[in-house]
């Protein structure tokens, strides 16, 4: 390289360097849009750290007012209080139900969405149709024929009860067949001329190609079982079958006419828990999950 040549290049590079220090530089749009995102935190993350706060403060103390922003004697007494309830088996039935679901309703997505994306049959449009007027309908507006339909089969109680309704996740099928219409009609095409049956063609060459999509549907499936309260509530007869934020909530008071709010913060925070880890871990599939039904209509 040329003395001219080197100069150019180390000039031209300089100059790259302060055009990008230019565009890292903080302008009043800037400051004003991270001071509003820096309150917008600490407005959402306050409940939980209420909750934190509350989980080992003692009774007279979560209900003062003006209240303790932070446990001055903090306590174990409403982890022990909480402990005293079966934990341990409402825990099993929210992770059972949450797992089972999880695993069914993204097989039943997956199908159901390759066949509506790839497969030619009269009705396919009207029968998609139905599934997307499914999602826009409220869950209450079912709950009295599906809660007699399970009656009728000596389902309520039951994991069968919880479980198999949510197995169709009109959304499942949504967010599958999006993803699969993206997936090359070539790449079938040459694995039926292979003489690849459809069973394999759907297991060793589909499946793989929905990694992506079954991921995020997974964590959606997941979170929306655990936290599905309502359901639980209408289906559930017996203290050993309630689920964890269902027993939480149903947790006896600590007298007649007050609530112990300290054991309860602290069975709001352990029903967290696996909610927050899951998030965390996966909280690139939720943005990929969100955009993902967007790519093509």
């Amino acid at each position: 390289m040329t003395a001219n040549a080197y100069g150019q290049a180390r000039s031209g590079g300089m100059r790259q360097t302060r055009s990008a220090g230019v565009k890292r530089k903080w302008t009043p749009i800037k400051v004003v849009s991270m001071i509003i995102l820096l309150l917008s935190t600490i407005v959402f993350i306050f409940p939980f750290y209420w909750i934190v706060t509350g989980a080992f403060k003692i009774q007279t103390v979560a209900t003062a007012i003006p209240p303790e922003w932070f446990p001055l004697e903090p306590t174990i007494g409403n982890w022990q209080e909480l402990f005293k309830n079966p934990i341990g088996r409402w825990t099993l039935n929210s992770f059972v139900i949450s797992i089972v679901e999880m695993f069914a309703v993204c097989l039943v997505s997956s199908t159901a969405g390759y066949v509506l994306a790839k497969k030619q049959f009269p009705g396919r449009k009207i029968i998609f149709t139905m599934f997307i007027a499914a999602m826009a309908l409220p869950k209450q507006v079912i709950l009295v024929p599906l809660f007699t339909m399970l009656a009728a089969f000596g389902w309520v109680n039951t994991y069968y009860g919880l479980i198999l309704p949510a197995i169709g996740w009109p959304f499942g099928v949504f967010l599958m067949k999006q993803f699969a219409q993206t997936i090359p009609g070539e790449l079938m095409e040459a694995a039926k001329m292979d003489g690849c049956t459809e069973i394999r063609l759907f297991s060793t060459i589909i499946l793989p190609l929905l990694k992506p999509a079954l991921g995020a549907l997974a964590i959606f499936t997941f979170i929306a079982s655990w936290n599905d309260y309502f359901s639980q509530l209408i289906m559930i007869r017996s203290t050993p079958m309630m689920t964890l934020p269902l027993g939480v909530s149903m947790m006896t008071t600590q007298s007649e006419f007050m609530t112990n709010y300290g054991v309860l913060m602290a069975g709001a925070l352990l029903a967290s828990v696996p909610m927050i880890a899951i998030f965390i871990v996966f909280q690139r599939a939720f943005t990929q999950g969100i955009t993902m039904g967007a790519v093509k209509g």
